[in-house]
């Protein structure tokens, strides 16, 4: 298996970064999470943006510190973007959670989302966060397994009018666990309507 690394954005692997972002688009995939949207032409000014979100600065009205972070297969390609809010609104609560995360359509179904997930779940851990809130829509199949290969309790599944669609909300518990030593995890939710 590759190694695989979570790193916090930096100028030396923009390229990389860039060509996950286009192949989300040239697939006419939502480029998830939402971070994939920010303009990267400027390297620094966009790695800059990254810590200065982490840090709580040049937020826009209702957002929350939060971190994003790259998982690097052998020290050369970016697989993957994750983004960890350091807190919960009443919002982010009803989806969106803790962590967002995206593998590139060429990374996926080798398991990279739930070594993403597991590491940044670490990340959360570090930052005080014993349980974090991960939703998905219902679905999305591969990131429900994903939760539940990390441990994931269902919560419970509601219809978010705005993006028109069920989401689900798992809590996964935030250690430096590996994935493989976890409990085994919940029973799967009741399908959707």
């Amino acid at each position: 298996m590759s190694l695989l690394a979570l790193e916090e954005p930096s100028v030396g692997r923009i390229d990389s970064y860039r060509a996950l972002v286009r192949e989300f688009l040239v697939r006419g995939e939502r480029p998830v999470p939402f971070v994939l949207d920010w303009p990267n032409a400027d390297a620094a000014a966009f790695v800059e943006r990254c810590a200065a979100s982490a840090r709580g600065e040049g937020l826009p009205e209702g957002f929350v510190p939060h971190s994003t972070f790259w998982i690097v297969e052998d020290r050369r390609e970016v697989i993957g973007v994750s983004n960890l809010r350091h807190r919960l609104t009443d919002s982010l609560r009803v989806e969106g959670g803790h962590i967002g995360y995206g593998v590139r359509p060429s990374a996926r179904r080798r398991g990279v989302a739930s070594e993403l997930l597991r590491q940044t779940l670490a990340r959360a851990h570090a930052l005080g966060i014993t349980e974090a809130l991960v939703t998905c829509a219902s679905t999305n199949e591969a990131s429900i397994r994903t939760i539940l290969r990390n441990g994931g309790r269902f919560q419970d599944e509601t219809y978010v009018e705005a993006r028109g669609e069920a989401v689900q909300r798992y809590w996964v518990p935030a250690a430096a666990t590996p994935s493989s030593l976890l409990p085994p995890s919940s029973p799967a939710p009741p399908a959707s309507p």
